[in-house]
């Protein structure tokens, strides 16, 4: 270690006092643990090469045993883990998240207390009913938006935005959220709303977004999700499977100095009645017959005395959400008045969050990040930051700086351009006490570079679903974490691993235990139980095991690590796919069949789609194909989702049934990529 560490220290470290309380600390007799918090909090800087954080921390933990598992890059002091909102609950969370299993009376029941939510009608018990159809808190009448407002002070700041290119910054108290999302339900009960409608929200996350989203919960409408980046046929899937009644939309999307059509997509989807908001400050649209402008939809709301919001059965649905399946068309699925819970206890029990912690997750409200952002914040007295723009550049690092932001949410690809590009550069992220990862796969180096960004803050990594609500594993800050990897599953869940010959194993398809709190019960479009639950195992002691589809890897220490998919589906950037509706997309000319699958680096990090095609007649250019298909994915799936590569074989490798065996293929192409094929 001492020469390599000397070279080391050479190459980066000028100045010789700090040369050698580096050279002391990483000597030194204590842990290797405590040898690197010592290090990473007190002598690196942001401003250091990642070169030598690095280096350090290979060094630190040269001989840590493979047995303990990968390495923490940021382990907890005893003030720490006595710190955390869930330590009223004990002092050893993995006890505390056994008890949650055990006891979900008790637990649950200390959520709600935790979360400040206090129902009109409270349940007479937690839990009852069967493991794969459950009852919980049956009998509980509440108001998932009300819920954030009800007993809460609403002189506040609860949501903080800014916008590209304009440095001054835009504070809302909670009061002010709440008066806005009543005009909204205002508005909406005098155009005829009654409990559960369904109004759709297509629209960029932006701070009306999110009283519009409470405003129809509160009205006792039901929210349709849809991504702003969604093509016209994927937008009318989605409002015809939900029955909309109206959509809410904005004419257009500034992003990156470029203006990009929304309302013409709304339409060319064959949309209901749209309430159309300007992104500036008068539409850039004209607008169909029926359609109405933001400012005469609120001018309707009709204030005839002290709002009442809807008082729902806790299993009313509050939210519709798409996922995509196997089969290419998108499971819709409803969101009840208690997944907002779900959503807020993961924030409370694994993120930590503290009233009056900001909270930004650059997302969407066509995914469950966005419903997840505004609950998690709100049901922990915490304020949102939403920058109005795109994530990717300078002005949204220093957006995080000047809000002061204190839990930071990002998908891995967005943490690579900005190391890539250098756009945290002399910013003070020091406010950052947590960020979490989720989405797709994270590379273990980016997350440590990231970690450094605000002087060694951990990343708890998040993977769920939205037919979860959150997450069904996790980290927490009563644990140590190692960049890239979850140490525990999430509070109230349990989970097994199921090999590939059908037995128990540290590696692979992940059965998840029933019952579980937030997680779906129905969909509107499909059999829930085949979809989940046909043809799973018994678990090992006889548990209902429910269907998720990811794959994971138990490592030593208690570590897991996300191994992708089980099934056809695929995280592009942090939105789910299926390899189906990829597939159907690109049957362009020259494409006798094609199959879709994701390629992970081999130096970890998000998933690349790769295309493998067999060719209809005379082969085409690879390059051409990929051009035609990347511009037929663009025009009917997502612009979002970039295709790698194209691969042209002569035949794909099927099952004795008949089905594509993708998983062959992405084996091949790994090998493929390093040369070895």
């Amino acid at each position: 270690m001492s020469d390599a560490l000397a070279a080391l220290l050479d190459a980066h470290v000028a100045d010789p006092e700090r040369r050698a309380a580096i050279t002391a600390a990483a000597k030194s007799d204590a842990p290797a643990e405590d040898r690197w918090r010592q290090i990473s909090r007190t002598l690196l800087t942001p401003a250091d090469d990642h070169a030598l954080h690095a280096g350090l921390f290979a060094a630190v933990f040269a001989d840590w045993p493979a047995t303990f598992g990968p390495p923490p890059a940021w382990s907890p002091t005893a003030e720490e883990r006595a710190a955390a909102r869930i330590a009223a609950l004990g002092d050893d969370f993995t006890a505390i998240h056994r008890r949650s299993l055990d006891e979900p009376e008790w637990f649950w029941q200390k959520a709600l207390a935790a979360l400040n939510i206090d129902p009109v009608t409270r349940a007479e018990r937690v839990l009852t009913g069967e493991a794969h159809d459950p009852v919980w808190f049956g009998g509980m009448r509440l108001n998932a938006a009300e819920a954030c407002f009800h007993r809460r002070d609403l002189d506040r700041v609860a949501l903080i935005r800014g916008r590209e290119g304009q440095p001054a910054l835009d504070r809302f108290t909670l009061g002010e959220i709440k008066t806005r999302a009543q005009r909204v339900a205002r508005a909406l009960r005098a155009r005829g709303l009654k409990p559960g409608d369904a109004w759709a929200v297509d629209m960029p996350m932006t701070a009306d977004s999110v009283w519009i989203y409470l405003g129809i919960v509160l009205a006792g409408g039901v929210v349709v999700s849809i991504a702003d980046s969604f093509s016209p046929k994927e937008i009318r899937t989605r409002l015809e499977i939900a029955h909309a009644a109206g959509i809410f939309t904005q004419d257009v999307i500034p992003r990156g100095g470029k203006t990009l059509p929304l309302y013409a997509r709304v339409v060319e989807a064959d949309a209901p009645q749209a309430v159309v908001m300007p992104a500036g400050d008068t539409l850039a649209v004209e607008l169909r017959d029926g359609d109405i402008s933001w400012a005469d939809f609120l001018a309707g709301a009709v204030d005839d005395g002290p709002f009442e919001a809807h008082v729902a059965d806790a299993a009313d649905p509050s939210n519709i959400l798409f996922s995509s399946g196997t089969t290419g068309t998108p499971k819709a699925i409803p969101w009840t008045h208690l997944t907002p819970i779900k959503a807020a206890a993961d924030g409370w029990a694994h993120h930590d969050l503290r009233p009056g912690d900001v909270v930004a997750w650059p997302t969407n409200l066509g995914w469950m990040m966005g419903p997840w952002l505004i609950y998690a914040s709100l049901l922990n007295d915490g304020a949102i930051a939403l920058f109005e723009g795109s994530p990717g550049g300078r002005g949204f690092c220093e957006f995080v700086q000047d809000a002061g932001v204190n839990m930071l949410g990002v998908v891995p690809s967005l943490v690579r351009a900005w190391r890539t590009h250098d756009t945290t550069r002399g910013l003070d992220w020091t406010a950052v006490r947590c960020f979490s990862s989720t989405g797709e796969a994270s590379n273990a180096d980016d997350m440590l570079w990231l970690m450094a960004r605000a002087r060694y803050a951990p990343v708890i990594e998040y993977c769920g679903g939205t037919e979860i609500g959150g997450g069904y594993i996790c980290g927490s800050r009563m644990q140590p974490q190692a960049p890239s990897t979850f140490s525990t599953g999430a509070i109230g869940c349990r989970f097994v691993l199921i090999g590939d010959d059908g037995e128990w194993a540290d590696e692979g398809e992940v059965g998840l235990v029933a019952p579980m709190f937030g997680t779906s019960q129905t969909l509107l479009n499909k059999d829930h139980h085949a979809v989940y639950f046909a043809g799973m195992p018994a678990g090992p002691t006889g548990e209902t095991l429910r269907r998720h589809g990811d794959r994971m890897a138990h490592l030593g220490g208690g570590y897991y690590r996300a191994q992708g998919r089980a099934d056809d589906a695929m995280n592009l950037g942090g939105i789910k796919i299926s390899a189906a509706e990829l597939e159907r997309a690109c049957a362009v000319h020259g494409v006798h069949e094609v199959a879709a699958i994701a390629h992970d680096p081999a130096g970890g990090g998000p998933s690349q789609l790769v295309l493998v095609v067999v060719p209809d007649g005379a082969p085409r250019p690879a390059d051409a194909l990929k051009g035609d298909m990347q511009r037929a994915i663009r025009r009917d799936l997502n612009p979002l989702f970039k295709v790698h590569d194209v691969w042209v074989i002569d035949a794909l490798p099927r099952t004795a049934s008949n089905k594509v065996m993708r998983r062959v293929l992405r084996a091949k192409y790994a090998k493929r990529a390093t040369g070895r094929a």
